[in-house]
């Protein structure tokens, strides 16, 4: 074999490092194919969880609010922050089990929501808070004309979901064109339905959110959380509403 075939079928230097560029070309494409299904499952997985989050909270208010009576005491109060939490008070027949024995003389319960901060592993965290008080501690309360303080924060409360940006709850009517109006405390037609909203922060956005103020969105936050009127297109917020009628049809107005 003379020296021309074995320079034939030897490789250049310029072609190992051809080649070499080309297979890290193809490594670094692999890579960045992975980070990107990697962020996608971690994205879906957030969705997962928020919709998760937001079914209970629309299936209890749903419960809640179509077994509900009418009462002058019942609290729609509206938050006019940029992110509202507002609060809702209501009186709802609940099922037995939703009381313990003791506490049960009637299946007419007040329901409370709202907005809380709780501090979860050492890190503030946004909840939307439920609270029950019984049949017991509603008749006695409206008994004695004191029907506020069955809406009152309590320890017994519970949280029903997680990272919550806003929380609305705004009562309806309807116009005599069939259109949805809102509802006002001077009417003397009872609210027909809620228009539901709700905001939730992804776990990453969560994350960054350490205090009252952060999940306000004052300060460094304002940048995160971006406008409110632009949360349907913030990658990092979960937005959902729904039209949830109000009233059980037994039970139009209660007057006690």
């Amino acid at each position: 074999m003379n020296t021309t075939d074995h320079l034939r079928r030897a490789f250049t230097l310029i072609e190992v490092l051809l080649a070499m560029s080309v297979g890290l070309l193809v490594l670094i494409l692999a890579l960045s194919m992975l980070g990107r299904t990697r962020d996608e499952s971690a994205r879906l997985d957030e969705s997962v969880a928020a919709d998760r989050d937001a079914r209970a909270v629309i299936n209890q208010l749903n419960a809640d609010l179509q077994s509900a009576s009418f009462h002058p005491a019942s609290v729609f109060e509206q938050s006019h922050a940029p992110w509202p939490g507002d609060r809702l008070g209501i009186f709802s027949l609940q099922p037995p089990d939703a009381q313990a024995p003791t506490d049960r003389i009637g299946d007419l319960c007040a329901i409370h929501y709202y907005v809380k901060d709780q501090l979860i592993s050492g890190k503030t965290v946004r909840c939307l808070m439920r609270g029950v008080r019984p049949s017991s501690e509603t008749f006695r309360a409206l008994h004695l004309k004191q029907a506020p303080s069955l809406f009152t924060c309590s320890n017994r409360d519970e949280a029903l979901a997680f990272g919550i940006i806003s929380f609305e709850a705004r009562p309806q009517i309807r116009n005599p064109a069939g259109q949805w109006q809102a509802w006002e405390p001077l009417m003397t037609q009872a609210p027909a339905a809620l228009a539901f909203r709700l905001v939730i922060a992804r776990r990453e956005l969560a994350a960054k959110l350490i205090n009252t103020a952060a999940w306000n969105g004052d300060g460094k936050a304002r940048g995160l959380l971006g406008m409110p009127s632009m949360a349907l297109s913030n990658r990092h917020l979960e937005v959902y509403t729904a039209i949830i009628r109000y009233g059980h049809p037994a039970l139009t107005d209660l007057r006690l």
